[in-house]
């Protein structure tokens, strides 16, 4: 039986790709010497991961953009129509709709909610307002100088609303790095979700997840918030979490994978940890822009060097992780390579004719852990459904597929020892 999960803040889908798992991964991103039993099948490139027991049952965004990319996924993945699973609409709206007496507009038996509630408030690449956002909750502009609660950086009380709604067995919630240095805003969070229907949900200390700890060929952080229902807990269960320090056994947190640099993690696996993914591991089957049918390969920003004063104006290092993907393109997009008269290394390139360009759409997708078969690039009676300049965006706002897989299969495994049923 699967359960059933409820997706906010969704995107084009990464966390929900995650947690359902049943996409190929390019091989060097899973060390099989501590989850070969993640593996369904294997190619001379690629393994494909099994499916987890949970299945996305409602998902929402503001984005008309991101239900065209997540729909043609998961349409796909599921051979069937979707029925209305993904929403489009501001939370608040949605929340409001509920009060105001539409009881169905959440599905029934929800047993997991995931977040990524926005981030840009947060974000060390963003200005940092947190609380003090200067956006409301359809990313529109304000001008007061009040923060309320439906500004962009407290939507985090209305994922709490739904949770209240919906008393899942768990919740997830995520968001930037930044979160944790910016103040006591990371206390405050963890204590908001922890008043849940009074006292209702057993809100762990939130965790800082390197994606490069788990085969991500990408420097990508994330913290993420996890909660249980009390009254759902086993009394073992409830006792373990309860502490300071979590047993590796009790803890939701997924064990690393891959370290970084030489660093030591004692835990019991420590042994069996592989160096991270390298950029080139997951990048070098792709063919050139100019000879793929993959229009997410055929597409990548055509903005000039800029020269080094600001972001974006280096080629990523092929024997390193690649720096974090983020949602914006033209000048911010990383280059695959440059001309030598730039500063380009890569010579063998450039004598073999292949020509200065910045990472295509397909390579931030593989740097992301997205499958070959998620289109970030739509074409419709020769226009553009979903285009490349939008593509950009929601990739980079995405949460790594792979990583989410990762916290998605340590619930999985642990759902008995939480909860009963």
């Amino acid at each position: 039986m699967k359960k059933n999960l409820l997706s906010l803040f969704t995107g084009c889908g990464g966390m929900d790709i995650g947690f359902e798992g049943g996409f190929k991964i390019p091989k060097s991103t899973i060390n099989i010497d501590i989850h070969n039993d993640w593996i369904q099948k294997e190619d001379e490139i690629y393994y494909y991961l099994k499916e987890t027991i949970f299945e996305t049952k409602f998902a929402n965004d503001i984005s008309k953009h991101a239900k065209i990319a997540w729909n043609d996924y998961f349409s796909k993945k599921r051979g069937s129509d979707l029925h209305g699973t993904f929403k489009v609409g501001s939370i608040v709206d949605i929340v409001k709709e509920y009060r105001n007496g539409n009881k169905e507009v959440f599905p029934e038996n929800i047993q997991i909610v995931t977040g990524g509630f926005p981030c840009q408030d947060f974000s060390v690449a963003g200005k940092r307002n947190g609380f003090d956002s200067h956006k409301d909750h359809n990313g529109n502009i304000i001008h007061s100088n009040i923060p309320t609660e439906e500004t962009r950086g407290k939507l985090y009380m209305w994922m709490k609303e739904v949770i209240e709604i919906t008393l899942p067995k768990i919740f997830i919630a995520e968001n930037v790095k930044g979160l944790a240095n910016l103040g006591k805003v990371k206390d405050i969070i963890q204590s908001d979700f922890s008043n849940i229907n009074g006292d209702s949900y057993l809100v762990l200390s939130p965790k800082v997840l390197h994606s490069g700890h788990y085969g991500v060929p990408q420097s990508r952080e994330r913290i993420i918030f996890i909660g249980l229902k009390k009254s759902a807990l086993t009394k073992e269960a409830y006792k373990e979490l309860s502490q300071n320090n979590i047993s590796e056994k009790f803890t939701p947190y997924p064990i690393a994978t891959h370290r970084l640099n030489g660093e030591m993690h004692y835990n019991s696996v420590e042994h069996l940890m592989k160096v991270f993914t390298k950029s080139k591991e997951v990048l070098s089957d792709l063919k050139e822009p100019e000879e793929s049918t993959d229009l997410s390969q055929m597409h990548y920003s055509k903005a000039k060097f800029m020269g080094n004063h600001c972001q974006g104006q280096k080629e990523i290092e092929l024997e390193k992780l690649a720096p974090t993907i983020r949602s914006e393109h033209h000048g911010n997009i990383e280059f695959r390579r440059l001309s030598l008269e730039n500063g380009g290394k890569y010579l063998n390139e450039l004598k073999n004719g292949l020509k200065e360009r910045r990472l295509t759409l397909r390579e931030c997708a593989r740097i992301q852990t997205f499958p070959d078969d998620f289109n970030f690039v739509i074409a419709n009676h020769k226009k553009f459904a979903l285009s490349p300049s939008v593509g950009y965006k929601l990739v980079g706002n995405a949460v790594p597929p792979l990583l989410a897989y990762h916290i998605a299969k340590k619930i999985e495994s642990n759902w008995k020892l939480y909860f009963n049923s």
